[in-house]
């Protein structure tokens, strides 16, 4: 059993990562804070847990092994560096930073202090991902030549951050707007399965301004030190998201259509493209679920690095960068 801590409850997944935890056989929440004292013992009743004084105190206490950060990501920098100095191990939601200075911080911290960390990027355990990453390093799509994911909902439509969660679209506070909030989990995907991006560029643009000088929808164009491209498409403006995925080798293709893959590939038993590929590996546990297994004494090997995070966050500025100049940008990869 691991005691944890509730550091902040401002993210929109705050509420349903509050019912993962009541419902956790082996989590204890002892306790939570939040800079809103209404929001923090609303969430401390639903966990049986104590309002802390501070974050200070939700951190440091001698009972807590861990601490998970839902707090707005202009405050991750100050409480993840004062967990990892106090040897905690961390979860905090993504985006890890606002840019690359205060990820970079954050990971140096976090790398110095051996903690285990872990961040939001949950579509990692997606059958479809898990199984071309395998692919890929099997060499079955042979070399690959450029990648396309898309990650799109109708959030401004619907107006879901006129009320509680409207600091999401403040770019001041939540360090980017729709195309980063989205885009950072389809960005996660590229570049684990890609690699290391060398330059970028983008067209990020405002559609309804529901969410007055907050960003609304985007596409990047990514370049990859092995000779692919990528293009990453993130909006809350869509009605519907059909295609979210393609990938294209020299001997070998894949593309998610409403939610079923299709794969061509003679290296792959069964993939001749005609109908949807059924033989993937089970979904696996990412995001929360992994890290609650980890500071239990589970495997770590599969937790989203510190560094990985921050290299998120700065490929994710430089594509920012690159639709404000109009050009291409080389994002600070450290």
């Amino acid at each position: 059993m691991a005691t944890i801590s509730l550091v902040g409850a401002g993210h929109i997944h705050t509420p349903g990562f509050v019912k993962k935890m009541a419902g956790h056989d082996k989590i204890d929440v002892k306790l939570v804070w939040d800079h809103d004292a209404e929001r923090a013992k609303k969430h401390a009743e639903a966990l049986g847990a104590t309002v802390a004084d501070s974050a200070s105190a939700a951190i440091a206490d001698a009972d807590v092994a861990a601490v998970v950060i839902c707090t707005e990501t202009d405050r991750h920098e100050k409480l993840v560096l004062e967990a990892a100095e106090a040897g905690k191990d961390i979860f905090a939601e993504k985006p890890l930073g606002l840019g690359a200075a205060d990820s970079y911080e954050m990971a140096e911290a976090i790398e110095k202090a051996g903690v285990k960390f872990q961040t939001g990027y949950f579509q990692r355990g997606n059958p479809v991902h898990l199984f071309l990453k395998d692919e890929i390093a099997k060499g079955s799509f042979g070399k690959i030549t450029r990648m396309r994911h898309s990650n799109c909902h109708s959030g401004s439509l619907g107006g879901w951050f006129d009320t509680e969660w409207r600091w999401m679209a403040d770019p001041k506070v939540a360090g980017c707007g729709a195309y980063g909030d989205l885009g950072t989990h389809s960005l996660d995907i590229i570049l684990w399965l890609l690699g290391k991006a060398v330059n970028v560029t983008a067209d990020i643009s405002i559609v309804t301004d529901r969410y007055e000088g907050c960003d609304e929808t985007g596409e990047g164009l990514i370049k990859f030190e092995g000779g692919a491209v990528a293009t990453l498409a993130a909006a809350w403006v869509d009605v519907q998201n059909p295609v979210q995925l393609l990938l294209s080798g020299t001997e070998g293709h894949a593309a998610v259509c409403n939610g079923k893959l299709y794969v061509k590939s003679e290296k792959i038993e069964g993939a001749d493209g005609s109908a949807p590929y059924e033989k993937l590996p089970a979904g696996a546990k990412a995001g929360l679920d992994l890290f609650f297994d980890a500071i239990n004494g589970g495997d770590a090997g599969a937790l989203v690095g510190a560094r990985e995070a921050a290299h998120r966050s700065a490929v994710m500025e430089a594509l920012y960068k690159a639709s404000e100049s109009k050009t291409w940008v080389v994002p600070d990869w450290r």
